[in-house]
């Protein structure tokens, strides 16, 4: 008697045990479902060419990148980084301020320890293996600010055909502070239309901006008031060009905003953010924007 309801009890832990163990492994097969990978574009550079000669070092703002990125995990997307030459990425030094964190030092630190800890950054995708695996397994594509896109990022061809691509299937297409000018290598000629913006050659900016995707649409950049300002007090030096005045033309109609104010923008599939102190609303814009093409 006492053996048969020790062995009763024994089936019924087994069975109780088999039913955990399921469980645990659907609850984990569903936390691990993604809602679908979102391409974060990155610089190769480390420093940008400035006039006279100049340079200035460089690479990702670390708020712009983290903040989005972050968010990105947390709602289910898999970030997927990649640029041009597949080398690491690094960050902007002045970028490391904690007053792109609301004054939190601690979150400030977190964000460096979590930037450090993705290895995507580290070893991302070159552009053409993004091309050769196809872009339509992406839900969107997402590119973060520092001055490093103007180094690289705003006549690269394997970008333009990428973000070509992502147009034509109405994507969304987030970019944030300097991002906005890799817009520019969707252009035909986008050697052509930035050494045209250098030299101030109007015909070959016409030429060279023809048939450009992104022409009409609204959007926000790191403004030439800041820009000015930057050059100043932390690049000791002039950019060839200003994002905003490249960008209007080109083609976009380009909303300033008030000087180191948030502002976003979002027209059609196209998500823009002017500045740092942009990083939240225009990630919970990205999100969003995600969120309701996974739903159609």
């Amino acid at each position: 008697m006492a053996g048969s309801w020790f062995l009763e009890i024994r089936r019924l832990l087994a069975a109780s045990l088999i039913v955990g163990v399921v469980s645990a492994i659907a609850f984990n097969a569903m936390a691990a479902e993604s809602k679908g990978k979102v391409l974060v574009v990155v610089s190769s550079v480390s420093e940008i060419l400035l006039q006279e000669g100049k340079t200035y070092p460089t690479g990702y703002f670390l708020n712009e990148l983290t903040v989005p990125v972050k968010a990105l995990i947390a709602a289910g997307y898999e970030p997927v980084f990649a640029n041009p030459k597949g080398n690491a990425a690094n960050w902007d030094v002045h970028s490391l301020d904690a007053k792109f964190f609301a004054g939190d030092k601690q979150a400030l630190e977190k964000m460096k320890s979590f930037a450090q800890s993705l290895p995507g950054l580290k070893k991302p995708l070159t552009f053409a293996q993004v091309i050769k695996q196809g872009s339509a397994g992406y839900a969107g594509i997402f590119i973060p600010g520092g001055h490093a896109p103007l180094g690289d990022l705003t006549t690269n061809a394997e970008l333009g055909k990428l973000l070509r691509e992502f147009h034509s299937a109405n994507k969304p297409t987030a970019l944030i502070c300097h991002g906005p000018v890799a817009l520019l290598s969707a252009l035909p000629d986008a050697q052509a239309f930035t050494t045209g913006i250098a030299t101030g050659d109007v015909a070959a900016l016409e030429r060279a901006s023809k048939n450009w995707p992104y022409a009409g649409y609204r959007l926000t950049v790191f403004g030439t008031a800041e820009e000015r300002m930057a050059e100043q007090s932390q690049l000791n030096g002039k950019v060839l060009f200003y994002p905003a005045e490249a960008l209007a033309e080109a083609g976009t109609i380009v909303e300033s905003g008030k000087a180191w104010q948030n502002h976003v923008v979002k027209d059609r599939e196209l998500i823009t953010g002017r500045q740092p102190f942009s990083d939240e609303e225009f990630t919970a814009v990205f999100i969003n924007a995600l969120d309701e093409q996974q739903a159609r």
